[in-house]
């Protein structure tokens, strides 16, 4: 009995001085965290407290999440990880195996006929959205004219042209789009063809229209010959002109328009 008890008392003593232990360590860690937050002042932050204000060279995250040593480096390690993490420049693509396949297709014997599976799907996603105006009569003579390429744009002169064709009728104005119909600063106006009407354009507008131009101006070359590269790389460069129409589509473009 008396052997019992003797054990039952150093088990005891031992996680007395164990709890002791675990105690003197919070009582620490509390400290700790109570300097780190007291000498952290606008004026004057603490950069263990932020370790956004460090150099790059020390701003790194702690190796390894399996037990945090003290508070202190809990809450440093919390702060890290809430911060922003910079975008990835780099971008990352990926061929689309079927429009691929179209694309090969219509390069063995390049045509501007929207017949083919290629060019139809253009224009079924890309072209004809971004063609397509509130003004459906002046935007399917607009889409005529870019795929006869007898379409003209110019910049509206802040004075009155010198020369200036009698007969010519300038449709909507400096300040509306004969397009859209709406009240913008027209800075361009496009002629379709041999007519004599002129047709004030948005910024906005004008994009549009470029973007389809580019992407019809670079098939026509591929069709004449003139491009001469790799097969992916031609492929990726319709790809980004694809997107120049989506995102005028969209309604972005660039400032200088």
């Amino acid at each position: 009995m008396v052997r019992d008890a003797n054990t039952k008392q150093a088990a005891s003593e031992k996680q007395l001085r164990e709890a002791r232990g675990k105690i003197d360590m919070l009582q620490a860690e509390v400290t700790a965290l109570k300097t780190l937050v007291i000498t952290s002042t606008p004026s004057s932050p603490n950069r263990e407290l932020h370790p956004q204000l460090q150099s790059p060279s020390k701003a790194v995250f702690r190796k390894g999440h399996g037990r945090n040593k003290s508070a202190s480096s809990a809450v440093v390690t919390a702060t890290s990880q809430s911060l922003p993490v910079e975008s990835v420049s780099t971008e990352c693509k990926e061929v689309d195996s079927i429009l691929f396949a179209e694309f090969q297709a219509w390069k063995e014997s390049p045509t501007l006929e929207k017949s083919c599976s290629f060019l139809e799907r253009i224009y079924r996603e890309d072209v004809g959205p971004c063609l397509d105006f509130t003004k459906q009569e002046l935007s399917e003579l607009v889409r005529e004219a870019v795929e006869q390429n007898t379409l003209t744009i110019e910049p509206v002169a802040t004075q009155a042209l010198p020369v200036v064709k009698v007969s010519a009728m300038e449709c909507g104005g400096p300040k509306k789009c004969a397009l859209s119909g709406l009240s913008r600063a027209c800075k361009h106006r496009i002629k379709l063809g041999d007519s004599g009407n002129y047709y004030y354009i948005s910024p906005s507008c004008r994009a549009r229209i470029t973007a389809v131009c580019n992407f019809f101006t670079y098939i026509r070359y591929i069709q004449q010959g003139l491009v001469r590269q790799d097969v992916e790389l031609i492929y990726w460069e319709m790809m980004r002109l694809r997107r120049e129409m989506s995102m005028a589509k969209l309604g972005f473009y660039p400032s200088a328009m």
